[in-house]
């Protein structure tokens, strides 16, 4: 009989080992959830219609404005806006990615690794929104910003965008396969929080909330992006 058995066989019959209760704190803020799924779709449907091309080109476009709006809104957000969504609380650092890698990181936001695929993914969907303002086709699709630049740089810039999408592609490649890593190895389902808001968690306190002010400022920014990517004015 080990050590263990030993003090379990004489501990008095009353005492249980009791496990540590959980409880269920906010995650993820209604304006960050909304911005997700809200970029989820914009993307979804730019892929489809770029693939498709012909007539559904002007719907690529519509999508990508809303990919500037949406990148915009997230930019001020990740400054101004709830506990999670700001940058500066999941930035990763060597310290957290040391933790992290080691099994000793404690956090309830994006994780240290899931904070780098945030950053690439804005900057990717960033340059790719960007390439195709500028960019044409010559054919069925010119960009509402191509006027401002030379033909050579348009066509140049469209290059670009059709090759940095391989790069989307493994990005989101990447952040299926993770979100089904957690599901299946850690018994950890990220969806559900992005959808509810809520997590059940051992510790914690749930997320603040951004402020009125905060949301105002965000989507004055995103309206603005949008406004001056359309070429309108």
């Amino acid at each position: 009989m080990n050590k263990r058995a030993a003090l379990k066989q004489f501990a008095p019959a009353h005492e249980e080992v009791v496990a540590p209760q959980r409880k269920r704190i906010l995650v993820w803020d209604l304006p960050t959830r909304i911005f997700h799924w809200s970029l989820v779709a914009a993307v979804t449907v730019a892929i489809i219609s770029g693939e498709i091309g012909g007539d559904w080109m002007a719907v690529h476009g519509k999508a990508g404005l809303a990919i500037v709006g949406l990148v915009a809104f997230r930019l001020v957000w990740g400054v101004v806006g709830a506990t999670h969504a700001r940058f500066i609380s999941f930035a990763p650092t060597p310290s957290t990615l040391r933790a992290y890698l080691r099994g000793r990181w404690k956090g309830h936001g994006h994780n240290p690794l899931g904070a780098l695929s945030v950053f690439a993914l804005l900057a990717l969907l960033a340059a790719q929104a960007g390439t195709g303002l500028f960019g044409t086709d010559e054919i069925s699709f010119t960009g509402p910003l191509a006027a401002l630049v030379e033909e050579t740089t348009s066509l140049r810039l469209t290059g670009w965008h059709q090759k940095l999408v391989y790069l989307l592609f493994a990005l989101l490649a990447l952040h299926v396969l993770a979100i089904a890593a957690y599901l299946l190895l850690k018994k950890d389902n990220l969806v559900k929080p992005m959808v509810t808001g809520w997590k059940e968690v051992r510790a914690g306190v749930s997320a603040r909330k951004g402020s009125w002010p905060a949301l105002v400022l965000s989507l004055a920014a995103a309206a603005a992006a949008v406004y001056f990517a359309s070429g309108t004015y």
